[in-house]
């Protein structure tokens, strides 16, 4: 823990050698969570620029539609 408030240095916990945990102060913790919480929206977004090249999109009416045709038991 000493280490840790030294400096952002991830300290790897070893067992025989062999790497068992990794740990890291909060704030690096949390910068490394914001990071992939963005490469997954950045993913997404990627995802639907491909689909709507290959035209893999339909109109949200017929979304609609289709949905209340296979649940017809829900209000509007």
């Amino acid at each position: 823990m000493k280490q840790l408030n030294k400096s952002t240095i991830h300290v790897m916990l070893t067992i025989k050698e062999k790497a068992a945990a990794i740990a890291q102060d909060a704030e690096a913790c949390q910068r490394a969570l914001d990071i992939a919480a963005r490469a997954d929206s950045e993913e997404g977004i990627r995802q639907g620029l491909e689909d709507a090249k290959q035209g893999k999109l339909r109109p949200a009416r017929q979304v609609f539609e289709e949905f209340r045709s296979a649940h017809p038991d829900l209000k509007r």
